[in-house]
């Protein structure tokens, strides 16, 4: 999640700021910085979150889902000729996939960061060119750094729960 908010900020900073070269880079540090906490946690011992097969199946298939979905989307956009609702719809796109997943796993803050996802999409739909893109970008990349710094600390803290019980 923390790669694809990296993702989100770097094409918002592209398309929207027209900016290019190292600043598109910077949105990778709060990746890496995050990957360096779940490298750290991976590590630690102990049992995390492990998802149960019901779970695994829902992650495969919305995944799959998303690839194709932002595919169409970022097809049909293309050829409408408005970019401008580029980020929109692949936020859209995003926000959706997390839905299934809430529901397979029984996992409220998922169906909390797809709806924040889906609206952050539907302001970017409403708010003129090009904040509308802004406003989708952004706070896709924010929601998704939130979530996956939330899913690191999540699984530290059961580990140190089945840490603490053995």
């Amino acid at each position: 999640m923390s790669f694809f908010g990296a993702v989100f900020a770097s094409l918002t900073l592209y398309w929207q700021w027209h900016l290019s070269g190292v600043a598109l880079a910077l949105p990778f540090l709060a990746f890496v910085l995050i990957g360096f906490a779940a490298s750290y946690v991976i590590r630690t011992p102990g049992e995390g979150i492990k998802p149960s097969p019901k779970e695994e199946r829902a992650i495969m298939w919305s995944s799959i889902g998303e690839g194709v979905g932002l595919f169409l989307a970022a097809n049909i956009v293309i050829n409408l000729h408005r970019p401008d609702l580029l980020l929109p719809s692949m936020t859209l796109v995003v926000g959706l996939h997390f839905l299934p997943i809430a529901f397979a796993a029984g996992f409220r803050p998922f169906y909390i960061l797809g709806t924040a996802l889906v609206v952050a999409a539907i302001m970017g739909f409403i708010v003129e060119a090009p904040t509308g893109g802004e406003v989708a970008g952004f706070m896709a990349a924010g929601a998704l750094w939130l979530a996956s710094s939330i899913a690191v600390r999540r699984d530290w803290l059961a580990k140190g729960r089945t840490a603490a019980t053995v």
